[in-house]
């Protein structure tokens, strides 16, 4: 088995210089570059894990400070069957300062960290230790941002509580199984979003995957357990129609679908559609 596993391995190391010649990349070698990817990550220390994943929860709290000040401009100007995914338009902003700036986010990284576990090269319980590290930084950093960027948006007067109120209920209003299911195919589409970029060079590219892939998931109202963190928090602190119970029912249900997306739907089974190949 070890003997096989280093065949593996070497056949791994091949592919991976041969993707870096600038030729077209193949599905093989992406998935190489996913693997090692996500076999960086866990080579990195767990602070600066954990401060990037905090960093990317600050990062994607700009999407949320964009919806809001285009659902204040114009919630009294369209019926609320257009103010929606018109929001959409906005929603990949904090996406794209996140993946240029390599910050570490969940939902993009469950497929990439669960790899090298199909591999063997990593134990599930890593896994769920990076996992966990992640997504505390990712929700702290959401935590933050609202704090801070709530009480600025109020003072400055880009939008208001009720705003807040709005934005949180919209999200928080479908049944828990219907969030799961949302939030499955975010973290599906998100897990897809990660495979994309690794078959791409320039910035321009990779900008137009990160808006093309978010807008569907804002426009569709998919639920995003890293932004949907910041929209429900920011109904609970500064609101009173969102209570403790509804943010931690949104929050874990939401970490669950998007986990699910991107381990099964990606992760598990492009790993089995390609990985055979070496």
């Amino acid at each position: 088995m070890k003997e096989n596993q280093e065949e593996i391995d070497k056949k791994i190391a091949e592919v991976h210089n041969q993707s870096d010649n600038g030729a077209v990349k193949s599905d093989e070698d992406i998935l190489v570059d996913q693997l090692c990817e996500g076999l960086e990550t866990y080579q990195h220390k767990k602070t600066n894990v954990f401060l990037s994943a905090l960093i990317a929860g600050l990062e994607i709290g700009f999407s949320f400070l964009l919806l809001g000040m285009l659902h204040h401009i114009l919630k009294d100007r369209v019926g609320k069957d257009v103010l929606y995914p018109l929001l959409a338009f906005a929603y990949p902003i904090g996406f794209i300062i996140v993946v240029l700036g390599r910050s570490i986010l969940f939902t993009e990284q469950t497929s990439l960290l669960t790899l090298p576990v199909l591999h063997k090269r990593r134990s599930v319980l890593e896994l769920a230790q990076l996992w966990g590290i992640v997504i505390l930084g990712n929700i702290i950093g959401g935590y933050v941002f609202t704090l801070f960027a709530g009480n600025m948006a109020l003072a400055l007067d880009l939008f208001t509580r009720d705003t807040m109120a709005e934005i949180a209920h919209h999200v928080t209003k479908a049944n828990s199984w219907l969030i799961l299911g949302s939030a499955v195919l975010a973290g599906w589409l998100m897990a897809v979003l990660s495979w994309l970029l690794s078959s791409s060079r320039d910035t321009i590219s990779r900008i137009l995957i990160v808006y093309i892939i978010t807008f569907t998931v804002g426009f569709a109202g998919f639920h995003h357990s890293i932004v949907g963190n910041i929209e429900v928090f920011a109904g609970l602190v500064f609101t009173d129609k969102i209570s403790m119970g509804d943010y931690l029912n949104f929050q874990a249900i939401a970490l669950l679908g998007n986990a699910i997306g991107g381990v099964v739907f990606v992760a598990g089974l492009r790993y089995r559609a390609f990985a055979s190949n070496f």
